[in-house]
């Protein structure tokens, strides 16, 4: 049955057919038919359809992309963020506590916490997420984590190498054989990437020589790449995602001159995490830097109970205008453009015929809003029965 979206004050399509860098339609309409869109343009010339949503002088977009989440764990963290506002810097050592509270989780609990945290983000109008594994750290835990992640997206991320578990502290080489062996084996079949938190500058994540081998062996074992790469610290992540291929290196808070040289000229997006900095006071990366470099940026929200525990896209937005001077047209498509690029998606994160349904309605005339009102929950997903 198809189904006509009317009353459309301002489409945003992505699609270079139409005007401007967002490809944006006045007076517009959709047309969505078996869970695809199967034409865009302007209301006067829309085709018949089955049935009618009207949206009211609302403005419409593709569905946020969000492409670096852990939504897979149990227990928070809010004594750290308290202590974090107090002044103690983040280091990633809090990992492990997460990493005990998900071992104890059953499965229902886990999946609940799963579901509810997608619930978040699909009112505030994400509508396709990349979710890791990462606070198993363990073969039977990490598998588990997978297999739930993959009840709500296909875009599942095994990051056993996220920290060195307590349980392995003096005999890293040790957990690298097993990330690189007995647990890559488990959790490949559940998984489309592997990711590496690479940030010598952290006591428990790994160096620039493990992250490589833990990509390799991933890589061949049918896997694309991801890289938590230059959070903390200068380092080797994003030159090692560009020379590998990585889909995607996240973070990139900070860059060198090559580092920026490498992700202007390289295929590899740099998918920034802003809602990261503001939880933990850490510097913003420079967006515009990339940009005027040429370089390919998303942003997504990187939701997890430790460094940043926020489900909105939205807010990635705001501070991405706020805090690291892009413009709202340049925040809003790396939000869902560039988070499919980041994924290797062409069926989501624009609205050309073809694409999947995923439309977000904004209680606003314009994209413009969603960082001119930062804070008021404007967005949701668009529910097409």
């Amino acid at each position: 049955m198809s189904t006509a979206i009317t009353g459309i004050a301002e489409l945003v399509t992505n699609d270079e057919r139409f005007n401007g860098e967002l490809g944006i339609v006045t007076d517009a309409a959709v047309v969505l038919d078996g869970g695809r869109v199967t034409w865009v343009g302007h209301a006067s010339q829309a085709p018949p359809a089955d049935e009618q949503i009207d949206v009211g002088g609302r403005a419409v977009i593709p569905g946020f992309v969000d492409s670096h989440t852990h939504l897979v764990f149990a227990g928070d963290r809010a004594e750290e963020f308290e202590a974090r506002m107090a002044g103690r810097p983040y280091d990633g050592g809090g990992i492990a506590g997460t990493v005990a509270a998900t071992r104890a989780a059953s499965d229902e609990q886990l999946r609940a916490n799963l579901a509810r945290l997608v619930g978040e983000m699909r009112a505030q109008g994400t509508t396709a997420v990349e979710v890791k594994g990462g606070y198993g750290l363990d073969v039977e835990n990490e598998v588990r984590a997978l297999r739930l992640a993959r009840e709500v997206t296909e875009d599942v991320t095994y990051l056993g190498a996220h920290v060195v578990p307590p349980e392995f502290s003096g005999r890293e080489r040790d957990y690298v054989d097993l990330v690189t062996g007995p647990m890559l084996t488990a959790c490949a079949p559940h998984a489309r990437w592997i990711d590496v938190f690479c940030e010598p500058a952290s006591p428990t994540a790994f160096d620039g020589d493990a992250s490589r081998e833990i990509l390799l062996a991933g890589q061949r074992a049918g896997l694309g790449l991801r890289v938590h790469g230059n959070q903390l610290s200068e380092g080797p992540g994003v030159r090692l995602a560009v020379e590998l291929g990585a889909a995607s290196v996240d973070h990139c808070t900070h860059l060198s001159a090559a580092d920026v040289d490498a992700l202007a000229t390289g295929t590899t997006v740099a998918t920034l995490l802003p809602t990261i900095e503001f939880s933990t006071r850490s510097p913003y990366p420079d967006a515009r830097r990339l940009l005027e470099a040429g370089a390919m940026l998303a942003l997504a929200t990187d939701c997890n109970p430790g460094s940043g525990y926020s489900s909105s896209m939205p807010l990635a937005i705001a501070l991405a205008v706020r805090e690291m001077r892009m413009t709202p047209a340049e925040a809003l498509a790396a939000a869902n453009l560039g988070g499919a690029q980041a994924l290797q998606r062409d069926d989501v994160g624009h609205l050309r015929p073809g694409a999947r349904a995923d439309l977000t309605v904004l209680d606003a005339p314009s994209y413009r809003h969603l960082a001119y009102r930062p804070g008021v929950p404007l967005a949701r997903a668009l529910e097409v029965t």
